[in-house]
């Protein structure tokens, strides 16, 4: 709910982008797999730029020069999308907000709008997929982001 305290809680003016996240926003991400070789980049940094393009709608080659390179960011990005850890890490934050605010963890109810419904209609996922190649020999697509 939007309180007198809620303006100074979601200020980013302190931020470099809108979209990147604070200091107590980043410590509800979950904790980065050890194992393998040492870190080469700073996870962090990488998922600025994935907050970027995602905030934005920018394509992943406009990315700004002080973020990681955008193979970086996509190498990231890519098996997050298609293993599922951006739908869990987005159900477990959802989930503490609504706790946090007294409410059942899960929604009972949601709105859907007409525009909503209109691209919805057009396709998801599958159509993105079948965008990615055409006959099978692998032409990318003017979609980035897809697994």
């Amino acid at each position: 709910m939007w309180t007198a305290d809620n303006p100074a809680r979601y200020d980013r003016s302190a931020l470099r982008y809108p979209s990147h996240l604070t200091d107590e926003e980043w410590s509800h991400t979950p904790p980065v797999r050890g194992g393998g070789r040492k870190r080469e980049v700073n996870i962090r940094e990488v998922v600025k730029g994935v907050m970027y393009v995602l905030s934005t709608g920018c394509d992943r080659q406009y990315l700004p020069k002080d973020l990681p390179l955008k193979s970086t960011v996509h190498s990231y990005f890519a098996p997050w999308d298609c293993d599922g850890t951006l739908r869990k890490t987005h159900a477990r934050l959802r989930a503490e907000c609504r706790e946090q605010a007294a409410r059942e963890t899960s929604p009972s109810a949601g709105v859907i709008d007409s525009q909503s419904m209109k691209s919805a209609k057009k396709g998801g996922p599958s159509l993105i997929r079948m965008a990615m190649t055409r006959g099978g020999r692998g032409i990318s697509s003017s979609i980035p982001w897809a697994c």
